[in-house]
């Protein structure tokens, strides 16, 4: 499965989500966090997915992790990841998994709906999971660039699964 965040990003918002420097985020605080990104829990069904009151960094990750790869799912009864059970023989099913994850993260950076990722809809969303710096729209400009194969000055979703999947390999 594939990671969108690299564990550098993770870092990061987890330190902006730790307010008081704990080393522990509030199954609140990691709430108004997804609720940012457009997935709505209630607090009782993320405690019953994260099992505890609050995540340190590893399980902050974990947590992540998780929920890239299985969509949310609030089930939470594959507690350990094992997810093999849930894919056909022939891996289909994962690749349509992974096709369904992609299109719910372009969603996401997608803000107005139209079907492209513009740098500043890119720089909005990166700027609320507090991934970005100020005076980084730059940046986000070149991210595009670099993978805007038609040169339109936008992502489709071609291009950002090209971009999804190059940054899960390396």
């Amino acid at each position: 499965m594939m990671c969108p965040l690299s564990t550098n990003d993770l870092h990061r918002i987890f330190e902006n989500l730790d307010k008081n420097g704990d080393g522990q985020v509030s199954l609140e605080e990691l709430n108004w966090l997804i609720e940012r990104i457009g997935v709505q829990f209630s607090l009782h069904e993320l405690e019953s997915l994260v099992g505890k009151p609050s995540l340190d960094i590893n399980e902050f990750v974990f947590f992540y992790k998780s929920i890239s790869m299985q969509q949310g799912d609030a089930g939470g009864e594959n507690e350990g990841g094992d997810i093999r059970e849930d894919v056909g023989v022939d891996g289909q099913e994962d690749e349509d998994e992974d096709e369904k994850d992609l299109a719910k993260a372009f969603g996401v950076f997608d803000l107005n709906g139209d079907g492209f990722i513009s740098s500043e809809e890119l720089e909005s969303v990166l700027r609320r999971l507090g991934v970005l710096e100020e005076n980084s729209s730059r940046d986000c400009r070149t991210m595009i660039r670099v993978f805007d194969t038609n040169l339109d000055g936008l992502l489709d979703f071609q291009e950002f699964k090209t971009m999804m999947f190059q940054n899960t390999i390396s």
